[in-house]
């Protein structure tokens, strides 16, 4: 007797080399500080629609062909995202999974994502730059949530597989993947310092 697992979701998690590492980190640190100074476009639209946080999403998403740096992180990444889709054996004969979005996300106390996904992308993830001790982590929703019906709730001791929410926590350096069709979010920022991060989509053309 015994069981089959089933169509699992898949996250991946890595660090970022340290040979470097830590230089390209701080560069990046500087550069989505700088940004959002500089991105008067995106301070409006945050003020609307991302109150008490920052996001270059809807004015400069494209940050690894407008700065040396994110292209940098662009290099670092390409190998993991490789790593994960061999991990998801994806069949890419003929076409390759490329980098079409990278924006930057400075959450400040209080500032929230909703839950959300990333539409027309193959692989999507965040690299976390600069993270406080109590900023929140990203939580994942089991994608098969709509569909569960009358099912019981699950025990409060339950294992991870088993949940129907998940938050993974962030720290500075890491790095997370995940297919675009995954929902998450961020809960609010308790912190007082800043949540610093970036995302990103690859698609597949």
């Amino acid at each position: 007797m015994g069981a089959h697992l089933l169509f699992p979701t898949r996250v991946y998690e890595a660090r970022l080399p340290a040979a470097g590492g830590g230089v390209l980190n701080a560069r990046l640190l500087r550069e989505c500080r700088q940004l959002r100074q500089d991105d008067a476009a995106g301070r409006r639209w945050s003020a609307g629609n991302y109150p008490s946080g920052y996001t270059s999403y809807s004015s400069a998403h494209r940050m690894h062909r407008l700065s040396p740096t994110f292209a940098a992180l662009e290099r670092a990444l390409n190998r993991h995202v490789a790593r994960f889709a061999g991990m998801l054996e994806f069949d890419l004969t003929g076409r390759a999974l490329a980098m079409t979005d990278c924006w930057v996300n400075i959450m400040g106390r209080g500032a929230a994502h909703s839950l959300h996904l990333h539409p027309l992308s193959s692989i999507s993830g965040t690299y976390y730059v600069s993270m406080p001790r109590a900023a929140p982590g990203l939580k994942f929703e089991d994608p098969r949530m709509e569909r569960f019906m009358a099912a019981p709730p699950r025990a409060h001791n339950a294992s991870r597989a088993n949940r129907a929410w998940v938050t993974l926590p962030a720290e500075a350096g890491q790095l997370l993947l995940f297919e675009s069709w995954l929902r998450h979010e961020v809960a609010p920022n308790p912190a007082g310092a800043e949540r610093v991060s970036i995302s990103f989509n690859y698609s597949w053309f």
